[in-house]
């Protein structure tokens, strides 16, 4: 303000000294002699110096005499219920309950292996084959024994139905035929061993044996591992105090650090145990894995959506303060005779999410809530309130 009346007086002045005359600036530029627009520059110079200590006399006066000028300056916000979640931040690793070594089931050499790292295979799916040492052989004798002894059977069966026969030479080759089929089975059932095949849809991670190897059941003797990537979830270790909240359907947000990518789910179960050594419980929660990106024993961090007001009163937790008896505050505006005033307000504060506090007493929906300026203010202070704030997240 002071520098446009400054300006104001200086146009006034120099269009006072425009006008006619051997005197005016036009005229003393017009003798072109230096002498003369030097005296008449130091002259507009002294004027315009004694119109500033003018001027500045004048806000002098303005400044005391004005109570406005002295009024604290506060911008409020205007809080008016809105949605408010609230989560629960915790870590877990990524898992499949379809990631198994598969590990033969007789011993011999591995005769032919039929897949690849990498290669997808589908449930029953032949992986490798193990030499059974002429059990094939003995199978296929087997079966012709047991031919054998089914034709024996329905013969000497029509004959007892014909009367012709003893009834012990008929049970003799119902029993016999009865043992060789039970024979058979148990054979098939060794040399089906022999084969390894895929217990699930999936993806071979590891050809662990080569061909050409000698293996046997046991502990060290795996042959492959398989993995399917499509089934995968969280198990994240969540405190026992949040046992009421946490539980089936609830919404997660997981996001995943190093791959820099986050994805929408729901807990998918919760235990039934709590653990004594920490207190906690265990929640799964699936992972879509469309982009085959997710592994196991991959980091992610997990926010569960334990706590929803949709009517929450939210206020930046910045302009909050407490006082020597513990109860937290902050100051809202409110006129008095005519003036805007500062008072202060005790709040019963409820969950905090980021930046936000949850009012769940002590302000009401339309409040004004004063922000810059509430470390400054005191109870019953009139301010002047610049502007104002719609909601806590604008």
């Amino acid at each position: 303000m002071k520098k446009i009346i400054q300006l104001s007086i200086l146009g006034i002045l120099i269009a006072s000294c425009g006008g006619g005359g051997k005197n005016t600036v036009e005229g003393v530029l017009e003798t072109k002699d230096i002498t003369k627009i030097r005296e008449k520059r130091n002259t507009l110079t002294e004027e315009l110096k004694a119109l500033e200590d003018q001027v500045k006399q004048l806000d002098d006066a303005i400044a005391e005499l004005d109570d406005n000028s002295k009024l604290p300056l506060v911008s409020t916000l205007t809080v008016q219920p809105e949605e408010f979640n609230h989560f629960l931040e915790l870590q877990g690793d990524v898992m499949t309950k379809q990631n198994v070594l598969i590990y033969p089931e007789m011993a011999g050499t591995l005769y032919r292996v039929y897949v690849k790292e990498g290669q997808k295979v589908s449930k029953g799916q032949v992986l490798a084959s193990i030499d059974d040492g002429g059990l094939s052989s003995q199978l296929a004798q087997m079966r012709t024994q047991a031919e054998l002894s089914r034709t024996t059977f329905e013969r000497q069966k029509r004959l007892w139905e014909q009367n012709i026969g003893s009834e012990i030479q008929f049970l003799q080759a119902k029993t016999n035929y009865e043992a060789q089929q039970s024979a058979v089975k148990q054979l098939e059932s060794q040399v089906g061993k022999s084969t390894i095949r895929a217990p699930f849809a999936g993806i071979i991670d590891d050809v662990i044996k080569d061909q050409g190897t000698v293996v046997s059941p046991g502990p060290g003797s795996e042959v492959f591992r398989i993995v399917n990537l499509s089934d995968m979830y969280i198990d994240v270790e969540v405190p026992e105090a949040h046992l009421p909240n946490v539980t089936i359907g609830k919404m997660v947000d997981v996001y995943f650090p190093v791959l820099g990518e986050s994805v929408s789910t729901k807990v998918r179960q919760t235990s039934n145990f709590i653990n004594p050594s920490n207190r906690s419980f265990n929640a799964e929660i699936p992972v879509p894995n469309n982009s085959g990106h997710i592994k196991p024993n991959l980091t992610a961090q997990v926010k569960i959506n334990d706590y929803t007001n949709e009517s929450a009163i939210l206020i930046p937790q910045s302009v909050v303060s407490e006082n020597a008896e513990g109860e937290q505050y902050v100051y809202i505006i409110a006129e008095e005779n005519g003036e805007v005033v500062a008072k202060k307000s005790v709040i019963k504060p409820g969950k905090t999410q980021g930046d936000y506090l949850e009012v769940l007493e002590g302000i009401k929906a339309g409040s004004q809530v004063i922000v810059e300026g509430a470390r400054s203010v005191r109870d019953g202070q009139t301010v002047k309130a610049i502007d104002s704030t719609i909601t806590a997240k604008n």
